[in-house]
């Protein structure tokens, strides 16, 4: 089975779990004699091609006529964007939302037809003139190439994936790792609300990372029970390194990995590190991450008066992830709304006991993790404090945690999507 997949970002080149998800699930799909062609918008010459076969959007040269592009381009929308995206994050605002208008661009010009485009890769500005021309390169590359299903990973890519499927007639897998709803709460942005739910709508198949995301998608977006199917994510089995880090402190250290965001939670976590603290000041905190809320949550630390205890680390990935858990004692994901969420399943791999919020899609699976409600505050803190001074209660957690999460394997997670998309070509 050929599979046309599209995603935003692919590591080491990652701003968060997505890319992660996406190497973990394109793995174990090559163990079912599953081929990929994983478009990226720039690829960078060091992914790990092993198992898929990663294209640069920047590498393709279109050749069609025009004639033929603009059946092509009039089969999906045209957005522009105007302020930085990442794949989990709302857009502040979006300035114009057109249908059938692209040929009005002066970047469609009859002369880029026969030219190759050029790709930033990153969540610029300049990402609707990005997003409108992958969406082009995704209808070329459906229309040349041989190939079953395609496969969407993200909001970013569905123009992509509705373009490659109004080419090629093939079925469309929609896999929705985080929603509109997740990201903003009630304040919700309408535009990036229709853009996911015209992906879901188009798609054959949805597939939810949780069964918690499964329910949104139902309920907010009114996608029939029967197009959506749950597949939990898993976790890339990892060699520890030899070596454990100095923390070059003496005290415990808590850690929360993850966007400075309102879907995160960091604000719990800094109020319940005020009362850990408070309680007993042998104990360090620390918060990796980027986000627009990062100097609102420096802010507060100095409010609280507890910057000599409290550290930013800025955003952290591949080994460094690893040399911080290497140091971690407790790893806390107190999301308000997680679709899912890796970062714990690494954290228990790397003998790190976890607490995670009972509004995440990955406490649907995890036994062996002390589970509190985001907005209980001293919850959480006791949690905390527990972990940190109950010994047999860490030492528990640690042992049973890993085991449990040693079993929880993208193969497994892959056979699944490999039934999904078996049901749509058999």
């Amino acid at each position: 089975m050929k599979v046309l997949m599209f995603g935003w970002e692919f590591p080491p080149h990652i701003t968060g779990g997505l890319g992660t998800a996406c190497y973990g699930l394109t793995k174990g799909l090559s163990h079912f004699d599953v081929e990929m062609l994983f478009v990226v918008p720039k690829a960078y010459g060091d992914e790990d091609q092993k198992h898929v076969h990663i294209q640069n959007a920047g590498d393709v040269t279109i050749t069609e006529k025009k004639t033929v592009k603009q059946e092509i381009w009039n089969k999906f929308k045209y957005f522009e964007v105007g302020s930085n995206l990442i794949p989990y994050m709302d857009p502040e605002d979006f300035a114009k939302v057109f249908k059938g208008k692209i040929f009005s661009h002066t970047e469609f010009s009859e002369q880029v037809f026969a030219s190759k485009f050029t790709f930033s890769g990153s969540y610029n500005t300049n990402l609707y003139q990005e997003v409108a021309r992958y969406a082009l390169i995704a209808a070329y590359l459906a229309g040349t190439n041989d190939f079953d299903i395609i496969h969407a990973h993200d909001w970013l890519t569905y123009s992509a994936g509705i373009a490659a499927k109004n080419v090629s007639g093939k079925p469309l897998v929609v896999h929705m790792h985080a929603t509109e709803f997740d990201r903003s709460g009630e304040n919700v942005n309408q535009k990036v609300y229709d853009i996911e739910r015209e992906g879901m709508e188009a798609a054959d198949k949805v597939i939810a990372v949780s069964n918690l995301t499964r329910k949104t998608i139902i309920e907010r977006y009114g996608i029939h029970p029967d197009k959506v199917v749950t597949v939990h994510n898993s976790v890339e089995p990892i060699s520890l390194p030899d070596f454990t880090m100095q923390k070059g402190v003496k005290e415990k250290i808590v850690t929360f990995l993850g966007r400075i965001t309102f879907q995160k939670g960091p604000d719990y976590f800094i109020e319940a590190a005020k009362l850990v603290i408070d309680k007993d000041p042998n104990v360090r905190f620390v918060m990796a991450g980027s986000g627009d809320m990062l100097n609102k949550m420096i802010k507060r630390v100095a409010q609280l008066g507890i910057s000599t205890k409290f550290h930013f680390a800025g955003f952290l990935k591949g080994q460094e992830v690893f040399e911080m858990f290497s140091m971690s004692d407790v790893y806390v994901m107190p999301s308000v709304s997680e679709p899912f969420g890796i970062s714990p399943l690494e954290a228990m791999m790397s003998d790190v006991p976890v607490i995670i919020s009972k509004q995440s899609g990955v406490a649907e699976i995890l036994k062996h993790a002390l589970k509190v409600n985001f907005w209980d505050v001293e919850d959480l803190a006791d949690a905390i404090y527990g972990m940190l001074h109950y010994e047999g209660l860490s030492k528990m957690f640690i042992k049973h945690g890993k085991e449990e999460v040693e079993s929880l394997r993208w193969e497994n997670s892959a056979f699944k999507v490999k039934e999904v998309y078996k049901s749509l070509v058999e």
